[in-house]
């Protein structure tokens, strides 16, 4: 009988199949189409099917969650939930070296940004692993933070003497060395500014602004990337990284990798072109009504002028903050690949 039992217990152990790792995850912003077009399925379909049901996913956003922003990769760390995703310029108060990640203006194209942030990642794994207890799983960008204006603008040194909603410190800081003023409004108020003139201009995504209706209160778009590509960063609590199996890690790791990161960075270029053209009529708009701010094009000048201020005002600033040796790592990857050096006194 005792080995009749045993065999039985055995046989339904064999049977059972094992529990599959369940992932707590917190999207971006819900409403974007990073999140909508890319995210959402890769977590909720992509990878489960990839793992043969060894992980499960719940999902949610940190805008659903009503998560302050600069919160998100603390909680993560904290282990209150098991992978987020936000833009890295929310984490800067913790983490000022984070800010390399996306200098504006150096990264014209989504090719050249592409680029920039792969040269840029062994430093931002080290600045999550060390600020934030988490394993950096994916870098993808938000089409490039480009300038709403509720006021008559011909290039970039119109933009002097007038407040200017930023999308990100660095930003911030080019924009006062522009001879603007950087005011700091959350996304969500940003058409009652414009509309109020508590801010002249504004910077965000192309996309971003044509779905939350910035055209409506703005009338002119300069469609350079005065805010970079406000990278978006996916990590998972390293904690919870290291409880995964190597199967699971490698799953997620190269799933990510092709069927989120790659994705979301192929369509970016041309994002940007179907955003301006919704934007301003120039073009065919695919997702929507085109509407009829005046496009504003950018001269050589502009962007001459605009390197020039961050070699020699931007950069080092951060350089100060960040601290360190920050400046010369920058240097040998991401400056490398842009063409840029930090002085380095």
């Amino acid at each position: 009988m005792t080995t009749k039992l045993a065999l039985m217990a055995a046989t339904a152990l064999i049977a059972t199949p094992a529990l599959a790792e369940n992932l707590n995850v917190v999207g971006s912003w819900s409403g974007l189409p990073l999140h909508k077009q890319y995210e959402a399925p890769f977590w909720t379909k992509t990878l489960p099917e990839a793992s043969g049901g060894d992980l499960e996913v719940a999902l949610t956003t940190h805008d659903q969650m009503g998560l302050g922003l600069g919160d998100i990769y603390r909680l993560l760390g904290q282990g209150v939930y098991d992978v987020a995703m936000t833009v890295a310029d929310y984490a800067v108060a913790d983490a000022p070296e984070l800010e390399g990640l996306d200098v504006p203006l150096l990264a014209l194209d989504a090719e050249s940004a592409r680029a920039m942030v792969d040269a840029a990642r062994p430093m931002v794994e080290d600045i999550y692993n060390t600020r934030f207890n988490s394993h950096v799983l994916a870098i993808a960008p938000y089409p490039p933070q480009v300038v709403f204006c509720n006021a008559e603008i011909s290039g970039l040194d119109n933009l002097q003497g007038k407040k200017v909603r930023a999308s990100g410190r660095m930003t911030a800081k080019f924009l006062e060395a522009l001879g603007a003023e950087g005011v700091n409004v959350s996304f969500s108020e940003v058409p009652g500014a414009l509309q109020k003139g508590v801010v002249d201009c504004a910077v965000t995504g192309a996309g971003s602004g044509y779905s939350a209706g910035w055209w409506e209160v703005s009338t002119h778009l300069l469609p350079i990337p005065l805010g970079g590509w406000d990278s978006v960063v996916t990590a998972i609590n390293l904690d919870k990284w290291n409880s995964l199996s190597e199967t699971q890690q490698t799953v997620i790791s190269d799933s990510i990798a092709a069927e989120f990161e790659g994705p979301a960075w192929a369509s970016a270029q041309d994002a940007l072109v179907n955003d301006i053209a919704c934007l301003t009529g120039n073009g065919e708009c695919p997702v929507g009504d085109a509407r009829g701010m005046t496009l504003v094009e950018a001269s050589q000048a502009d962007f001459d002028k605009a390197r020039a201020i961050l070699v020699s005002e931007v950069l080092p600033d951060w350089a100060e903050r960040a601290g360190g040796d920050w400046a010369s790592r920058w240097n040998a990857s991401v400056g490398e690949v842009v063409g840029v050096q930090v002085p380095t006194n």
